[in-house]
C-alpha cells in the first residue's frame, strides 16, 4: 500500500506499537532541542535520571527566550545551562546567537530524522523534512536519556498544493489560510503533510514558516518532501552531504485530504486575539497601527528580512509607529549585512534587536495601552505580548512593512503601483559562522556545574491517594492557552527553574486570587472547556499547578502536549462524558473522586465523580504507561522507581 511521507518516517523509527491512528506508539528520537525557558527544568529532570551522557545523536540547548538580563536570574540560568551541557555532552548555543528553530535548520537539520523539542514550534523543522514534534521538557529529558517518545499515532492530513503564489503573497498567507479553514483545534492529533506541484515553488524557509505555525492548528507536526529545494538549502549551508531525497509514495493514501490553489490566495491577517481569527487584509485596511515587528521564530529568515529591506529602501517608516526587526540568527543578520540589506533598516527608522524570541513571549517590545501591533509572530493570545487587553495582529512580512510605511494596516498589493515585488533568492552559499556554538568535548565534561540561586530542586510529588476530596479552584472556557495558565513575560519567565516562585502567577492574568486559594493547602480541581491547554509546550502549566495542589483537570477536550504534561506530573486529565455536565461545576464546588486509585489501577476508562453531591461520569483516555505515571505521582517518580530495581 502506498505510504505517506509521515508514515514512512514514523515506521523507520517505530519502537513499539502499530501505526493505527489513535493507538499509542513509541518512536526513536534522533535529535533533541531545548530552549532556555524550558531547558533549566528539563536539565534538572535529566540530571535526576543519573545518566552520564546524552543518548541522542545530537542534543542542543539554545538560549533564545530569556535573553533580557534585568537582574541576575537569566544570566545565572544561562551559566548553569552552559556548564551542565558541557558535563553531559550537549551542544550549547549562547544568548544572541539565534532562535532555536532557525539555528537547528541551519546547523543540524537532516531530512528523515525525528527531532523532539521542548518547544511547541519544533515542527519548524519541516523546512528540511525533519519530523519535528513539540513536547514537554520531561519527555525531552527522557529522550536524552535514551527512552523512546510515546504519543498517540497521528492521523495524516494530506494537503495538495497547486499553482504559484501571486506577488505580495507569501508562505505566511498559506498557513493563515490553513488556520482560516481548520482553526486552532482542527488538526489536533494529525500530521499535516503537503505535497503536489505547488510545493516546488516553496523554499526551505517558506516551508519552515508553514511548519512553525502548524502548531497553531493543534497539529502534531508538519512535513514537506525532501526535494531539490531542500538540497539547495543544505548545500548553501555547507551541509549538502546531509541531503537525502524523501517523499510520499505515488498514490499515497491519507486519512484526510485538502487542496490549496496557491494562485488564488491573497494577503491574510489574524486579528486579535487568536491565530485562527483570519480575514483578508483588505477587510481591515486603514486601521491605525502603532507598532510593527518583523521576526521571531517564524518569518525571521534571510528571505523575509530581505523582502522587508527591499520594500523599505529609500523610504522611512511612518512617524506614528515603531518598527522593530528581530533576526532569526546571527547567520541571517550577517548575510543580510553582506547583501546590503541593513542600510535600509537603519535609514528607514527600524530598531534592530538581538536574535531571539523577544516580544513574542512578552520579553520586551510590549505595545502601549490600546495600541495596535502588527507582528509576523506565530501567536497573538490575549496578554501574551506583555500588555493586558492588547490588540495584536499576525501577518506576513509583506503586509507588515507595507503597513509600517503607510501607518495603517495596508494590503501590500497596494504598493504594486510604486514598488516592484522583490522576489528574493537565497544565497547560493550562505556566509557561515558557527563559532558561537559550544560543541561537546572531554575537557568540558570535567568542569563543574555552576548553579546560581535561581536553580531550585524539583518539588516532591506524592503518589495518587485512594480517594480525592477536592475543591474547584477555577472554571474556565474554551481554547484556554498555556499562556493563560502559566504566563510568560520578562517578570515571570526568569523564574522557570524556581517552581515555588513561579507558582504564584498561575492563572494570574484571569484570576489573581488563585494562588491565595492554594495557600489553604487543599487538593484542587480545574474545570475547562474545549481545547484546554493549547499553545506553548511549557510544562510549567502542569508543574506549577501541581505544586499548588491541583490533582485533577476536567475539560471537554485537551490539547495534545498539555495532556501529556499533565500525566507526566501526576495530574488526572479527565474529559466530561456528557459535555453538559460542565454546567454543574462552579468555583468552590466540592468534588469527590471515590476509589480513584483503584479505578486508575484497574484500567477503567469511566471515572465516577461527585460534584456537590451529584454523581457524573468522566472519561480517562490515557495509555497504560501514563496511568503508571499518574499512580506514581509523576513520570519521574515512576522512572526512578524502575531504575532503583535494576
Amino acid at each position: 500500500m502506498p505510504k505517506s511521507l509521515a508514515y514512512k518516517i514514523l515506521e523507520s523509527h517505530l519502537v513499539e506499537g502499530d501505526l493505527i491512528p489513535g493507538k499509542e506508539i513509541a518512536i526513536r528520537v534522533d535529535h533533541t532541542l531545548l530552549q532556555d525557558a524550558t531547558g533549566t527544568m528539563a536539565m534538572l529532570e535529566f540530571e535526576s535520571l543519573d545518566m552520564d551522557h546524552t543518548q541522542a545523536e545530537i542534543s542542543v540547548q539554545y538560549v533564545d527566550h530569556n535573553i533580557l538580563q534585568t537582574d541576575n536570574k537569566n544570566s545565572d540560568d544561562h551559566k548553569y545551562l552552559q556548564t551542565v551541557c558541557g558535563r553531559y555532552g550537549i551542544h550549547f548555543s549562547p544568548p544572541g546567537n539565534g532562535i532555536s528553530h532557525q539555528l537547528h535548520m541551519e546547523c543540524f537539520g537532516v531530512p528523515g530524522k525525528i527531532l523532539l523539542g521542548a518547544d511547541s514550534h519544533t515542527p519548524s523543522a519541516a523546512g528540511v523534512t525533519m519530523l519535528g514534534i513539540g513536547a514537554g521538557g520531561m519527555d525531552v529529558a527522557m529522550a536524552m536519556a535514551g527512552y523512546p517518545y510515546f504519543l498517540p499515532c497521528p492521523r495524516v492530513l494530506g494537503v495538495k498544493l497547486t499553482g504559484r503564489l501571486p506577488d505580495w503573497v507569501s508562505a505566511k498567507d498559506i498557513i493563515l489560510e490553513m488556520l482560516r479553514r481548520y482553526g486552532v483545534k482542527g488538526c489536533v492529533g494529525k500530521i499535516v503533510e503537503y505535497y503536489g506541484p505547488g510545493v516546488s515553488g516553496l523554499t526551505a524557509t517558506d516551508r519552515e514558516t508553514i511548519g512553525n505555525m502548524g502548531a497553531e492548528l493543534g497539529a502534531t507536526s508538519t512535513l514537506f518532501p525532501s526535494d531539490e529545494n531542500t538540497r539547495t538549502y543544505l548545500e548553501a549551508q555547507g551541509r549538502g552531504g546531509s541531503w537525502v531525497e524523501i517523499h510520499a509514495d505515488e498514490g499515497a493514501e491519507y486519512d484526510e485530504k485538502d487542496e490549496i490553489d496557491l494562485s488564488t490566495l491573497e494577503p491574510l491577517i489574524a486579528c486579535p486575539s487568536s491565530p485562527d481569527n483570519v480575514i483578508p487584509v483588505k477587510d481591515v485596511a486603514g486601521t491605525k497601527v502603532d507598532q510593527v515587528i518583523v521576526g521571531s521564530c517564524v518569518n525571521s529568515s534571510y528571505r523575509d528580512l530581505m523582502v522587508v529591506s527591499h520594500v523599505l529602501n529609500d523610504r522611512h517608516s511612518h512617524p506614528d509607529l515603531s518598527l522593530y526587526i528581530n533576526p532569526g540568527s546571527q547567520q541571517v543578520l550577517e548575510n543580510v549585512v553582506a547583501n546590503n540589506g541593513i542600510l535600509a533598516f537603519l535609514r528607514g527608522g527600524a530598531r534592530i534587536h538581538q536574535c531571539g524570541c523577544l516580544g513574542c513571549i512578552g520579553m520586551g517590545q510590549a505595545p502601549g495601552t490600546g495600541h495596535v501591533s502588527l507582528r509576523t509572530f506565530p501567536r497573538n493570545f490575549s496578554g501574551r505580548s506583555g500588555t493586558r487587553d492588547d490588540k495584536v495582529y499576525l501577518c506576513s512580512p509583506e503586509t507588515a512593512i507595507a503597513s509600517a510605511i503607510k501607518g495603517v494596516i495596508t494590503d501590500p498589493r497596494d504598493l504594486g503601483a510604486e514598488t516592484a515585488y522583490p522576489r528574493i533568492q537565497d544565497p547560493k552559499a550562505y556566509l557561515i559562522n558557527r563559532a558561537s556554538i559550544i560543541y561537546p568535548s572531554d575537557t568540558l565534561r570535567e568542569k563543574r556545574i555552576i548553579r546560581g540561586p535561581n536553580i531550585k530542586p524539583l518539588p516532591r510529588m506524592e503518589a495518587l491517594p485512594d480517594v480525592l476530596d477536592a475543591k474547584v479552584g477555577i472554571k474556565v472556557g474554551d481554547n484556554i492557552s498555556t499562556d493563560t495558565i502559566m504566563p510568560a513575560g520578562s517578570k515571570i519567565l526568569p523564574l522557570r527553574s524556581d517552581i515555588e516562585a513561579i507558582s504564584r502567577y498561575v492563572f494570574g492574568s484571569i484570576n489573581p486570587g488563585f494562588y491565595q486559594k492554594a495557600e489553604a493547602k487543599e487538593d484542587m480541581v480545574v474545570i475547562g472547556g474545549e481545547n484546554y491547554g493549547q499553545g506553548s509546550s511549557r510544562e510549567h502549566a502542569a508543574l506549577a499547578p501541581r505544586y499548588l495542589g491541583v490533582r485533577v483537570k476536567i475539560a471537554k477536550s485537551f490539547a495534545r502536549i498539555h495532556k501529556a504534561n499533565l500525566c507526566n506530573f501526576g495530574i488526572l486529565p479527565l474529559i466530561f462524558k456528557d459535555a453538559s455536565d460542565y454546567e454543574l461545576f462552579r468555583e468552590g464546588s466540592n468534588v469527590i473522586f471515590p476509589s480513584i486509585r483503584e479505578h486508575v489501577e484497574r484500567g477503567d476508562t469511566e471515572i465516577p465523580v461527585e460534584v456537590d453531591g451529584k454523581k457524573i461520569m468522566t472519561i480517562l483516555n490515557v495509555s497504560e504507561r501514563q496511568r503508571q505515571f499518574i499512580l506514581a505521582g509523576s513520570a519521574l517518580n515512576y522512572i526512578k522507581a524502575g531504575l532503583s530495581k535494576e
